[in-house]
């Protein structure tokens, strides 16, 4: 929690409370549902829930932004965002039933009104948004060709709609094809944990 504060220091109180929460309830469920890597749960702040406030370094949401968080597995980047941003919707998806119950389940015990939850493939969502967020489920080309109709053509942030992603390691080719369209921010510049060194927030407009 002292991590989200060093990095996130204007937090309301609810904030801090639904912040420091999550390491409970994520350590509950994750005994019972595999949701985040067992070895991997004492790192909870670090290698999630900051990481997933790594897109919040990059883009400040305006209230009553819509935005889609795919692939959300437990609820990252979706319900940290959430947290943060309370007056953005977030609807979050998974094509894993138990793990889309367990984030709505997390949600629903920290209180968070601005999220709603969908156990589908994305390619069966037909709503529009002003941003797709994820954690790099697949390719970016994989994963433009399937939101690319659920992005809205109605602009209300600074950064024009599209899709914003997290991913590590090297992006430049997999990026090539969107390049005039494509900005990157490495993590490293924003976090100064040795988690973040090849970390990107990757942003391609629609």
């Amino acid at each position: 929690m002292e991590l989200i504060l060093k990095y996130f220091p204007d937090l309301t109180e609810e904030q801090e409370r639904q912040f420091a929460a999550l390491y409970d309830l994520y350590s509950d469920w994750n005994s019972k549902i595999n949701v985040i890597s067992r070895k991997d749960i004492g790192n909870l702040y670090e290698h999630h829930v900051l990481h997933s406030l790594g897109i919040a370094k990059v883009v400040n949401f305006r209230p009553g932004t819509k935005i889609m968080d795919l692939g959300t597995g437990g609820g990252f980047p979706g319900i940290p965002l959430a947290i943060l941003f309370p007056e953005v919707r977030f609807h979050l998806m998974d094509s894993i039933g138990k793990k889309i119950r367990v984030a709505a389940e997390i949600a629903d015990s920290i209180g968070l009104k601005n999220v709603t939850f969908r156990h589908a493939r994305a390619e069966e969502e037909k709503q529009t948004f002003d941003f797709v967020v994820s954690r790099a489920v697949m390719p970016l080309a994989d994963l433009l060709k399937i939101i690319r109709k659920n992005i809205s053509s109605k602009q209300q942030n600074a950064l024009p709609n599209g899709l914003i992603c997290l991913k590590g390691g090297e992006l430049e080719h997999e990026a090539m094809p969107f390049k005039n369209k494509t900005i990157m921010w490495d993590l490293k510049d924003f976090f100064e944990e040795e988690f973040f060194q090849t970390k990107k927030v990757v942003y391609v407009a629609n």
